[in-house]
This record gives structure tokens, sequence and C-alpha cells, in this order.
């Protein structure tokens, strides 16, 4: 049971970061984004390049995936999803959808469908009070943790948070007092991509890259969103972590390869319940 609990917290520190991006991408520009899978799978790839192609070590590959992944959320952001920012909602979601398939492809054009793996050394996992910890999970859970810090310091500490809060809550009262929404955009997008691109490498440490990769863990990344609170950061935390914890354990009564219903199940308890989400917002309609 403590190794199930154990698996399932780094689990879910490791979906919180996406489900952080796609939160914020919600409050921000106000539609989901179901391009998130096909995002962290090329991410990935990018990251496995520069690791085994370009014979790049593993920490440097990430960092410098750090840097270029936010350029291509931008391109996406430009030719896809500007373009359509005044059709609506229901427009943007059914581009991402389009913009997920475009990314997937793209990976399988270059680099195949086989699976590829990190040059990582092999390690023998640490073994404390009876529980088997990889050195993976170590790396995995101290980066997930630096990165909560670091969005929850931009969020709640600095004007650029301040701005996009103000612009999450009424973008026309926001540009009334000077917050170009454009910046703000831009900015959304570039903290969503080095969360993906962070996600992205601990993901390929701890399983193999394919481009069926993001498919993965685009169920449990919304399902995180929607139980926290669609457009919550803290919120998204929270039900990644729940869904990480829920996940692992149910593995001891069903299949795990029924984590997806899971994930299903949690989505439509919490809509009956509180269709907001846990940290949510109410919607005011007048």
């Amino acid at each position: 049971m403590a190794q199930l609990i154990l698996n399932g917290v780094v689990t879910g520190l490791i979906v919180a970061l996406p489900a952080i991006a796609l939160s914020l991408t919600f409050a921000i520009l106000k539609f989901p984004n179901f391009a998130i899978g096909a995002m962290l799978t090329f991410a990935a790839y990018i990251a496995w390049a520069l690791n085994t192609l370009a014979g790049v070590p593993l920490v440097a590959a990430a960092a410098l995936t750090l840097v270029l992944f936010p350029a291509v959320t931008l391109i996406c952001d430009s030719g896809v999803f500007r373009p359509l920012r005044n059709r609506g909602p229901i427009t943007l979601m059914v581009a991402s959808m389009g913009l997920s398939f475009v990314l997937e492809n793209v990976c399988r054009l270059v680099f195949g469908n086989d699976a590829r793996n990190f040059d990582i050394p092999l390690s023998r996992p640490l073994r404390y009070a009876g529980l088997r910890i990889n050195y993976e999970q170590i790396v995995a859970a101290g980066v997930a943790v630096a990165a909560l810090i670091l969005v929850y310091l931009i969020l709640l500490r600095s004007p650029l948070g301040r701005a996009m809060r103000a612009v999450a809550d009424n973008p026309d009262l926001a540009a009334a007092r000077g917050i170009d929404d454009g910046r703000v955009i831009k900015a959304t997008w570039i903290l969503a991509g080095v969360l993906i691109a962070a996600s992205s490498v601990l993901v390929g440490m701890d399983r193999a890259i394919d481009p069926q990769m993001g498919w993965n863990y685009i169920i449990v990344c919304f399902a995180a969103a929607v139980v926290g609170g669609m457009g919550s950061p803290a919120g998204a935390v929270v039900g990644a972590l729940g869904m990480g914890i829920i996940g692992e354990l149910a593995t001891l009564v069903v299949d795990p390869n029924y984590r997806a219903g899971v994930a299903f199940l949690a989505i439509a308890l919490v809509l009956l319940i509180r269709p907001h989400g846990l940290f949510g917002r109410r919607e005011i309609k007048k």
C-alpha cells in the first residue's frame, strides 16, 4: 500500500506540470487545449534528439528543451490559435484537436513509430523503510516540486502573475487598466511550454518515447484539471496528486489497463457533485 501511494505521489507530481499548463491556457484563452498530449510528445522527441542523436547529456538536453519548446508553443499560437481567437472556444478546441494530429504525425514522419529511450545509465533503486525508490522518481519529484514553487512565485509574487490573474478574471477590465493581453497570452504560452517540456523529460525517463506517448497522459491531465477546477493551477496540482494516488491504488482491484476508466469516473463524480471542480469558481451569468 505504501509503495503504491509513493508511486502515485510521484506520478501525480509529473502530471501536475502539464495539468497546470492546461489550466493556465484555459484561464487566459478560455478553451480546453486538446493538443496538450501531442505537445508533450513533441517536446519529448526534442529532448531525445538532443540527448541521443546530438550526444548532449540528458541534463543539458533537458535545459535546451526548456528553452526551445516554448518557441514551438508560440508558433502554434501564432499559426493556429491567434487567427481563430475571436471565433469562440468551440472553434479553438477543434483547432487544438487538429493541431494534435499534426504534431503527432510530424513526430511519426521524422522519427518513425519505434519506441525510443534516453541515453541514461542504469541504476539500482534505493530501499528505505520497505519502499523501493528509483533514481528517476527522486529526480522527477525534485524537478516537479521546484517547478511548482517557481509557478507559485510567478503567479502570486510577480507583476506578470498579477497581470495574468487580471486577464483571466476580466479581460475587458484588465485592458481598461492598461494591461497588454497580447503580452500576457505570450507569457502564458511560454510558461505552459516550459511546464510541458519539463514533464516530457520526466515522462521520458520513466517510460519509452513514442508518437502515442501523449495520449497516455492527456486523459489524466484533463481529469486533474477538471477535478481541481478548470482554470485553477492550485486545483490542478491537487487534482493531479489525487488522480495519481487513486490510479495506483485502483490497481489493487482493477487491471492497470483500466486506469483511464478511473480518470473518467473521477471526472463524472466531480461534475455531478461540483460542476465547477474542487477549486473552481461558479460562473455568474448576467
